[in-house]
């Protein structure tokens, strides 16, 4: 029953990548089989890809995977019991060296070099998954798309997020980090149908509800101020939890309702404080997690901000993506071959998913067993998946011998293309009339 459920996906998949489907459909599985390539040709070495290696180049600019439909076939693998819980981040593909391919903009890098700013030249992609356990390092991606010059990180995200909540029978919660948390994306998800919990940068301002109106002049739009690094402006607490975890030791988690940005005043706000005690009860030197609710009914204190640490899991995936899938190991030509690579990420993961009960685990020698399967451990023991259900992919006909570059034909060197710097705009003023 297992292994019909896997099998039903991968055919249903596998019509969804258009025109050189059986080549781009080999080349998954020849990924899920490899796990240290130096070149995107050594994948056309794996048993499991029966065609040479110049078909990998043509199914990347042939193939034409479709990204709604292989979203709706995802979301129809989530069960329907209980809200999901969805997380957004970006990422980059560092391509420092290749001055010809078009649309390259300045991302940020994780690591700085002697002392530089921790950015990097390149591609942003922009990613929104599920997340399907409370504990491990399992994140589905529902979408994998680049961020073309002309989007921010936030406007691609929000473009996401509606994507995704318009085929979820039940209304999610999602989960960002700290570069989410400002009035344009609250503003900007207001009518998606999804609850936001997002992290808090230390050093914002916000602002209470504001008093009753006094009669006289303009009702006020902001009350008090509540900075968050300042703690005599915070009052007093609408309840206050503590608990003892067995990683973090003991917690306390402390609720203020009804604030704001000063340029969101219609999206209120549920704010929490997360910080780390000792045995005596004061506040380790760890700094302390500032989370924001917007939102319908915030779930129960003690549940809520359990709900962040999960949004770690992107970043797991991440590392996997790169490390594992070997996705920013190919140096391709175009954005659009970019993209239908990257299309290819979410699908092999929610294969091992899918997997993950069906294989045993295939430890190296120098591994130790593992009861509940990480994502590579799983792509470890996928060979005997694939010697069971088989592959949709239909064997290669052969084409006869290619006859090559026409002799006296000129070759002409490909364009450089400059890098892309993103600006934003302010919007033009309105020119005072006098009267």
């Amino acid at each position: 029953m297992k292994n019909a459920r896997l099998e039903e996906f991968r055919q249903v998949a596998y019509k969804y990548l258009g025109r050189a489907k059986d080549a781009t459909f080999e080349l998954t599985d020849a990924i899920l089989l490899t796990r240290n390539i130096y070149s995107l040709a050594d994948l056309s070495l794996s048993p499991i890809f029966r065609r040479k290696w110049p078909s990998i180049y043509e199914a990347l600019q042939d193939s034409r995977p479709q990204r709604q439909k292989l979203m709706q076939l995802y979301i129809k693998q989530i069960p329907a019991e209980g809200r999901p819980l969805l997380a957004g981040d970006h990422t980059n593909w560092s391509r420092p060296d290749a001055v010809t391919l078009q649309e390259r903009t300045y991302e940020h890098s994780g690591t700085s070099i002697a002392g530089n700013k921790p950015i990097t030249i390149g591609q942003g992609y922009s990613t929104i998954a599920w997340i399907p356990e409370k504990s491990g390092s399992w994140a589905l991606p529902l979408r994998h798309e680049r961020i073309t010059s002309g989007e921010s990180p936030i406007g691609k995200a929000v473009w996401q997020l509606k994507q995704v909540c318009k085929y979820l029978p039940i209304r999610p919660i999602s989960v960002w980090d700290s570069e989410y948390g400002c009035a344009p994306f609250l503003l900007k998800t207001a009518s998606i149908p999804a609850d936001i919990l997002v992290r808090l940068r230390s050093n914002l301002c916000l602002w209470g509800e504001p008093g009753a109106y006094s009669g006289k002049g303009c009702p006020r739009k902001h009350g008090d101020k509540f900075k968050l690094n300042e703690p005599t402006t915070w009052g007093q607490a609408a309840s206050v939890f503590e608990v003892d975890d067995p990683k973090l030791k003991r917690v306390r988690v402390s609720l203020w309702k009804n604030l704001h940005f000063r340029k969101a005043v219609t999206r209120p706000m549920s704010l929490l404080r997360v910080e780390r005690l000792d045995v005596q009860g004061n506040q380790r030197v760890s700094k302390p997690l500032w989370l924001a609710w917007a939102g319908e009914e915030m779930p129960p204190l003690e549940e809520v901000w359990r709900l962040y640490l999960r949004r770690f899991t992107i970043d797991h995936w991440y590392r996997f993506l790169k490390q594992r899938l070997h996705w920013t190991v190919p140096n391709l030509s175009t954005p659009k071959q970019c993209e239908r690579w990257s299309d290819l990420m979410p699908l092999m993961t929610w294969e091992l998913w899918l997997a993950r009960d069906i294989v045993t685990d295939n430890p190296l020698p120098w591994q130790k067993s593992q009861g509940n399967l990480t994502p590579g451990r799983v792509a470890q023991a996928m060979g005997g998946v694939f010697a069971v259900i088989g592959t949709p992919a239909v064997a290669p006909k052969s084409r006869g011998k290619s006859p090559g570059w026409t002799p006296g034909k000129k070759r002409h060197r490909k364009n450089r293309c400059p890098i892309v710097k993103k600006t934003v705009t302010p919007p033009p003023k309105e020119p005072s009339i006098a009267v």
